[in-house]
């Protein structure tokens, strides 16, 4: 249904209009970004706009993401976190010009998730926006809720699978609990909430995207959910089964500095929303059941790792999914030392795709090709994604553990169809955590392999198939070539000292990367570590190790078992 035939059954009620509920602040705001807008400096999906003296809604905005993020008004809970008079003001002038340019569907802000998200933060501030507000911007203020809430109990069905699901679903479920005369409205909510946890967070506690940081804004919606039903009644069992699920898989996707694992899509996530969320769930089971979300975690000392040991999604789940299958990251404490690029969507659509290539995250990569393809646009709902396609086919992995190591072997098929090969990765972390061995193997294990292999080389000879390994440094360790050549020092901001040596001689070198973090303005400068071969026969082993030769200077506490 078009958006305005269905805002123009989505009318205000005549009749009293009030809140008979209100719920308090759930999000986590930043006082500086607040700050920021309050002066007119604007920075939203990596790209800032000036523009003091103006509301956000006279903004020339530069992209489609900037635009999405300054409608769905996420940024209400960093402007309500400045506190005072004047940040008051501002949201709710803001709020009620929003509702006069765009209240009756005009604009781009109405989609399902975005009007949930803005739903949402526009009924969790209602005290503070109500606060002094004239009469007849309440009427404004009230139309808007209680048009957005008929909008979305008709369109959230509209709303693909996942986060965006969960958006449209909170944000209708906190309208009918807090609005009057939409009682009607919260069991519906309840249900289909009930109903989508049940649907989008599989039995391991994951989402079908993989993205960590998309199943923690699932978390917290839910816990936001979860909280809001119990004051009201009773939480269905579907609800709180989804909970039990997702927590402990989050907590193992937690590396020891207290950021989430970027993958697929995902970046570390706000500072201490996944703390906060961990710990007001009340919840404190991890997921060791050795693969979470797809993802293989090894905890000991101080040093955590987490492994990509699954293919990445395909189809509609699949606009932000990577080719990392066997990438890893490494964190030592407070510092991360092995990384992936991350997601590059935040710096437009060339960084976007580059970030998804097997290229920027810390694997082997057969020279130019990635294990799997980025695909041509396709529409789910009023997007555009470019999904995933040509995954590997079988990715293998085994866990095991004794007193001195935990080691997990991985394996996929990722190059089979191109070159005959599979790509097989060991990971051996010691458990005192100083330690980390790894061997990567490229092998064609069929006769059907080795031919198709023997064909691709055919006009390679007599160099071979180039390779390489790549372990993508945080901009933050200082990397050095060292002992001539044969190792490579990194010096971290904790005074720890990590040494990278090859098992063997071949070309090691220190070359450009880039780590792309979607809050800043552009992709941060780094550095990686690049082991490059060529494969003349059917099969090549390469061995490594990572050790830590100098402890930290300072040692702050740090858990990385997760809270």
């Amino acid at each position: 249904m078009r958006t305005g035939l269905r805002l123009g059954l989505a009318r205000p009620p005549r009749g009293p209009r009030a809140l008979i509920w209100q719920p308090e602040p759930r999000g986590t705001g930043s006082v500086r970004r607040g700050q920021q807008m309050l002066s007119g400096l604007w920075h939203l999906a990596g790209q800032v706009v000036e523009a003091p003296g103006r509301t956000p809604w006279q903004i020339d905005t530069p992209s489609t993401p900037f635009q999405m993020q300054l409608h769905g008004m996420g940024w209400l809970d960093d402007v309500m976190a400045t506190g005072g008079r004047a940040a008051r003001t501002a949201a709710q002038t803001w709020v009620v010009d929003w509702g006069k340019r765009f209240g009756t569907g005009k604009g781009p802000g109405w989609d399902a998730a975005l009007t949930g998200r803005r739903l949402l933060r526009q009924i969790s501030h209602a005290p503070t926006l109500l606060s002094g507000m004239e009469p007849a911007d309440q009427k404004i203020y009230f139309d808007l809720l209680y048009r957005q809430a008929g909008y979305l109990a008709g369109e959230w069905t509209e709303a693909p699978g996942g986060l965006a699901r969960m958006e449209a679903l909170t944000g209708l479920l906190y309208a009918g609990l807090t609005l009057e005369g939409m009682a009607d409205v919260a069991p519906i909510a309840t249900r289909a909430l009930a109903g989508a946890a049940a649907d989008d967070i599989g039995e391991d506690g994951g989402l079908v995207s993989r993205n960590p940081e998309a199943l923690l804004e699932v978390a917290m919606l839910l816990g936001w959910a979860i909280e809001a039903i119990r004051a009201n009644g009773d939480v269905p069992a579907d609800l709180l089964s989804a909970q039990a699920r997702i927590v402990p898989t989050l907590r193992a996707l937690r590396h020891a500095d207290g950021g989430l694992a970027r993958f697929h899509g995902g970046s570390r996530g706000r500072p201490g929303r996944l703390d906060r969320v961990l710990a007001t769930s009340g919840i404190r089971a991890r997921n060791d059941s050795g693969l979470a979300m797809g993802f293989a975690p090894i905890a000991h000392g101080r040093t955590t790792l987490i492994a990509d040991a699954a293919p990445p999604a395909t189809g509609p789940n699949s606009g932000s999914a990577h080719a990392s299958t066997l990438a890893f990251e490494m964190t030592s404490g407070n510092c991360p030392v092995i990384v992936n690029c991350g997601p590059g969507g935040a710096f437009g659509p060339d960084w976007h795709r580059a970030g998804r290539a097997t290229a920027s995250h810390s694997t082997l990569e057969v020279t130019g090709w990635s294990t799997a393809r980025v695909g041509p646009l396709m529409a789910v709902g009023k997007r555009q994604i470019a999904p995933m396609i040509t995954p590997p086919k079988r990715v293998q992995w085994q866990r095991s553990a004794s007193r001195r190591a935990s080691t997990i072997v991985l394996s996929h098929d990722g190059y089979g169809e191109t070159h005959g090969l599979t790509h097989l990765r060991r990971l051996v972390l010691s458990t005192d955590g100083r330690r980390l061995d790894g061997e990567d193997s490229l092998r064609a294990m069929t006769n059907t392999d080795k031919e198709r292999l023997d064909d691709v080389r055919m006009d390679l000879r007599p160099r071979g198939l180039p390779f390489a390994i790549r372990f993508h440094l945080h901009p933050d360790a200082d990397a050095q070539i060292d002992m001539g050549g044969r190792a490579v020092s990194l010096a971290l901001p904790s005074g720890e000292v990590w040494v990278f040596r090859p098992g063997r001689e071949m070309k090691l070198s220190l070359e450009p990367s880039v780590h792309l973090e979607p809050g800043r303005l552009k992709p941060r400068p780094a550095q990686q570590v690049v082991l490059s071969d060529a494969l003349v026969s059917y099969a090549a082993t390469i061995d490594w190790t990572l050790t830590r030769a100098q402890e930290a200077t300072e040692l702050p506490p740090t858990d990385a078992e997760g809270l």
